[in-house]
C-alpha cells in the first residue's frame, strides 16, 4: 500500500493557506479544503451542523511535530524529566521516520481519521464513495483503495486501533489526528475520543493538552488564511 503518500498529501491539504472565499465573512474550512480527501473527512459530516465554526484541521499539518510539542508540554507541566527528541526507533515524531516504519504509522493514523470521521454514524453510501473518490485521485493503489472500502464499513474499533500502534509517540499521534476531525461537542464523537483515548492509555491531562495543540495549530492557519490575499 501507498499510506504514506497519501497521508502526506493530506497533510498538505491541511497546511494550505490559500483564501478562497471572499465574502469576509471569516475563516471558512469547508470552502478552504475545497473538495479534496481531507475536506470530505471533515466536510461532508459537519456540513449539517458546522455553523461556521473552525474545525481543528490545521494540527493535521504538523502531526508528528505537535504531538511531540504536546508531550513536552505535559512533561514539564508534570514536573518530569525534559522529553528530549528521540533519534532512532519507533518513538519519533511520525516525520522522522521513514520506510516500513513511516508507512505502517501513516495506515493507523488514516484508520484512525476515517474512524473519527464515521463516529457520528452520519456517512451515508454516497460519501463513502466520494471519500473512496478523493482518496484515489491522490494516488491510492489498488490495495489502499480496498483498505479503504474495508475501514467505510467495518465496525468502529478503539481496541483494534490501539495494538496498532508502535509506541506512545504514535499513540499521541492517532489521538490528535482524530481530534483534528472531531466535533467535541457532538456526544457520540466525544464518546468515541474518550473510547480512543482510553484504548490508548493516554491520560487525561496529556489529552487535554493534545486538544490544546489542536486548537492552536487551528488558530495559527485561520489566522494566517486571513492574512492572506484572495485570489480571483
Amino acid at each position: 500500500m501507498n499510506a504514506q503518500k497519501i497521508l502526506s498529501q493530506i497533510m498538505k491539504q491541511a497546511g494550505s493557506s490559500r483564501k478562497t472565499s471572499s465574502s469576509g465573512g471569516g475563516f471558512d474550512a469547508k470552502s478552504l479544503l475545497g473538495g479534496g480527501a481531507l475536506g470530505m473527512l471533515v466536510g461532508s459530516k459537519r456540513g449539517r451542523s458546522m455553523g461556521g465554526k473552525a474545525i481543528k484541521y490545521g494540527a493535521l499539518a504538523g502531526l508528528g511535530a505537535l504531538a511531540w510539542k504536546a508531550w513536552q508540554a505535559h512533561q514539564e507541566k508534570s514536573s518530569a524529566a525534559p522529553a528530549h527528541a528521540p533519534t532512532t526507533g519507533a518513538d519519533q515524531p511520525l516525520e522522522q521516520l521513514s520506510g516500513d516504519r513511516q508507512e505502517n504509522r501513516s495506515l493507523v493514523i488514516l484508520r484512525a481519521m476515517i474512524a473519527a470521521a464515521r463516529a457520528d454514524g452520519h456517512i451515508d453510501a454516497a460519501e463513502r464513495a466520494a471519500l473512496a473518490e478523493q482518496i484515489d485521485a491522490l494516488g491510492a493503489d489498488d490495495e489502499l483503495h480496498a483498505w479503504v472500502e474495508q475501514q467505510m464499513s467495518a465496525p468502529l474499533d478503539a481496541e483494534a486501533i490501539a495494538r496498532d500502534t508502535d509506541s506512545p509517540q504514535a499513540a499521541r499521534e492517532v489521538y490528535l489526528a482524530s481530534v483534528a476531525i472531531i466535533d467535541e461537542q457532538n456526544p457520540m464523537e466525544r464518546a468515541w475520543l474518550d473510547q480512543l483515548a482510553a484504548a490508548l492509555n493516554l491520560d487525561g491531562d496529556l489529552c487535554r493538552t493534545l486538544e490544546r495543540q489542536a486548537e492552536d495549530a487551528s488558530y495559527a492557519l485561520s489566522e494566517k488564511c486571513l492574512r492572506s490575499p484572495i485570489r480571483r
